[in-house]
């Protein structure tokens, strides 16, 4: 019980280590981009006015709200603070509109393509690998080859092929949005069924490119796993093939089930390229409009999420571990 516990201290201090990197750099990178957003934000307040004392009044009252004229060092305190309370104040590309308010209208859009495509790209994939590695032959001569195809292509790649194959050419299922130009949000069957239309070509774009990585990737380590040892001895001592195949692919499922923690606790990035492509309306969008509009605040917002959920994702995924792989528990008896 020792061991766990000084396993488990080095991680959560090596957590809190790398979080306090990474929010010192969430902060100062975005706010070394050239221009000044402000002027963005005065230009829009003060169209049609003539008088340059009143637009300079403007923009001085701006660059007291954003706190843009305060020394960089005060700028962080402000924000350190801020973000202990929940404050990420306004942003600048769709001002008056607050950083949360923005984060929370994306945010559902994003978790409900990401988690169900990411989910049944990881189980499609793993069980074509699986089934690879155990029946070999020819199921496996054709999946391997689809499958590294399919991994090498970029994510926008497998995206615009979808676009052009099923939005243009065949038009079977719409190339932008989260639902139709011309719906209002409510509870009504046709919202509905327009959010599913338009959900379709992003979902299956990413449930692809999920798919190849994992199934070469289980493939790997199954066959790595049936070759081993263990196996050679077990079926010797004439234990049942299925009971000896279950202990392989448990085994061989642990760098996969760590791929599926990282990529669920990374799933914000991971949705920039498909909802960009797709005008899809969630935060892998936001983001992209933020950098474009110099959004200091929602960049710093939405890439401190990113980073949350992947350090969360990674500490959970190694304390687990801790206690179910018998390496880490020998390292630790020692």
């Amino acid at each position: 019980m020792k061991g766990y516990r000084k396993y488990f201290f080095n991680k959560l201090v090596w957590f809190f280590v790398t979080l306090a990197c990474a929010f010192l750099l969430n902060f100062i990178l975005p706010r070394q981009m050239p221009g000044d957003p402000v002027a963005a934000i005065v230009a829009r307040q003060a169209q049609g006015m003539s008088n340059t004392a009143g637009v300079q009044a403007i923009y001085e009252q701006y660059t007291e709200l954003f706190g843009t004229s305060k020394p960089m060092y005060e700028q962080f305190i402000l924000y350190v603070r801020n973000v202990l309370q929940g404050d990420f104040g306004f942003s600048f590309s769709q001002y008056p509109r607050t950083v949360l308010d923005v984060i929370r209208s994306a945010l559902w859009w994003t978790i409900i393509l990401q988690f169900p495509a990411i989910i049944v790209g990881w189980l499609i994939g793993n069980s074509l690998g699986a089934l690879a590695a155990y029946l070999k032959g020819g199921f496996d001569k054709v999946l391997l080859p689809i499958s590294i195809f399919a991994s090498s292509i970029p994510p926008f790649g497998i995206a615009m092929i979808m676009l052009v194959i099923f939005g243009v050419t065949l038009q079977w299922l719409p190339t932008s949005g989260g639902y139709g130009f011309d719906l209002i949000p409510n509870a009504s069957w046709s919202f509905v069924w327009s959010v599913i239309v338009h959900y379709q070509l992003p979902f299956w774009s990413i449930v692809l490119v999920t798919i190849g990585g994992q199934a070469i990737g289980m493939r790997s380590m199954s066959i790595y796993e049936l070759n081993a040892d263990y196996v050679k001895y077990s079926r010797f001592m004439g234990i049942k093939d299925r009971k000896i195949v279950g202990y392989v692919f448990r085994n061989a499922m642990l760098p996969q089930i760590t791929g599926l923690a990282l990529a669920i606790g990374t799933m914000v990035g991971g949705a920039l390229v498909a909802e960009i492509i797709f005008s899809y309306p969630g935060l892998g969008s936001t983001i992209f409009t933020a950098v474009l509009g110099q959004d200091y605040p929602l960049i710093s917002a939405t890439t401190l999420i990113i980073t949350i959920m992947a350090l969360l994702a990674n500490f959970v995924i190694e304390i687990v571990y801790g206690f179910l792989d018998p390496r880490i528990k020998a390292a630790q008896a020692d």
